[in-house]
């Protein structure tokens, strides 16, 4: 598997895991990221890149983040969005999964980017559910705004991880040589 494949699976499954906090945000970053070439999409996917999907989850974004600040509304909505994660997350991993075969493509994509979008989202629900039940739901609009930060933080974080990881990378094998290079060359010749 090419470093390309891994990169893409990579960001694929770190934007399905952000549809746990948020369905349409990490939808958005996707579809501007494949627009800008930075989030490559399989055949059969490139609607992704389209002005129409950037506008349409750019629109469904806007209310569904306002939507979470009614109350009430926002535990009505953990109802109808565990779904919905699920599904965003299936579709954005089988987005870019290099499988030929279409059933086994969107099996793993259910398995990996539903079931890590589907754990997110199990977390926040459980979140909001102690934040009603704790303040009656006073509290909830500081805990959606924590989820809307953390949907944005880790959309955006999973197009660069990459690129940090390779950083970090680069920073430990530098250390590793200064750290080791030092020892050989400094040894005396008592020592060798």
């Amino acid at each position: 598997m090419s470093a390309g494949i891994l990169t893409s699976v990579a960001i694929g499954v770190g934007l399905s895991a952000s549809c746990g906090f948020r369905v349409f945000v990490p939808m958005l970053v996707a579809s501007i990221a494949a627009k800008m070439g930075v989030f490559p999409v399989n055949e059969g996917f490139q609607w992704l890149a389209t002005w129409p999907a950037i506008f349409c989850f750019g629109t469904a974004t806007l209310i569904e983040i306002l939507a979470y600040y009614i109350p009430f509304v926002d535990n009505l909505l953990d109802s109808i969005t565990t779904p919905l994660a699920v599904g965003a997350g299936t579709l954005l991993v089988t987005s870019v999964l290099p499988v030929d075969n279409d059933m086994l493509k969107w099996i793993m994509g259910f398995i990996i980017g539903g079931g890590a979008a589907a754990t997110v989202q199990g977390g926040s629900v459980l979140a909001r559910l102690a934040s009603t039940k704790m303040t009656a739901g006073t509290g909830n609009a500081v805990v959606a705004t924590g989820e809307h930060a953390a949907a944005f933080g880790t959309s955006i974080l999973s197009l660069f991880m990459p690129l940090v990881i390779a950083a970090i990378l680069i920073v430990l094998i530098f250390w590793l040589i200064t750290k080791f290079g030092k020892r050989i060359f400094t040894r005396t010749p008592h020592q060798r």
